[in-house]
């Protein structure tokens, strides 16, 4: 079973080593190390601009303990990821939950289901923000890997409302 490593918030200046304060703006920055997206948060004094091998970034402010209000990352992150997704074949499911996210906040539209040589599902989507069209093959998760995945998903692309 593929299991993800990725760092929630830590509320911890990456730059500064200090801790973020609520009601502080941040800038949260997807790299990729490898196999794996790290998540880094940097203070507005320490952001210098993104890495050149960042994945995404967005800017956010951070919550106050007392409210629990939850964002995703924005559109653009989101779909950043998902096109990255695809060159892991080991991600099928993954990919699959993040084209139903995107459908969803209407990033991308559903085009056309059909089925493949091999008998598989497979989604056609277009995306009217960079005229691309993608395939993503159904690979609908059991209940429990549904839930990893949304976790995962959650504690690396949350942007915490702000």
């Amino acid at each position: 079973m593929l299991e993800f490593h990725v760092q929630r918030c830590t509320r911890r200046c990456a730059g500064e080593d200090r801790e973020l304060l609520p009601g502080e703006v941040f800038y949260a920055v997807l790299v990729a190390e490898g196999a794996d997206v790290i998540r880094l948060d940097f203070s507005e004094s320490a952001w210098q601009g993104p890495p050149g091998d960042v994945i995404g970034w967005w800017r956010s402010r951070v919550p106050d303990p007392s409210s629990r209000k939850f964002q995703w990352a924005p559109n653009d992150v989101l779909l950043d990821y998902f096109e990255r997704v695809d060159q892991r074949p080991d991600q099928l499911d993954v990919r699959f939950v993040l084209a139903l996210l995107l459908v969803r906040r209407r990033v991308l539209r559903l085009e056309e289901s059909s089925v493949d040589e091999r008998g598989h599902e497979v989604m056609t989507l277009y995306c009217p923000r960079n005229e691309n069209q993608y395939q993503v093959m159904v690979a609908s998760p059991v209940a429990e890997r549904m839930q990893q995945i949304q976790d995962a998903l959650a504690r690396l692309l949350e942007a915490d409302a702000g």
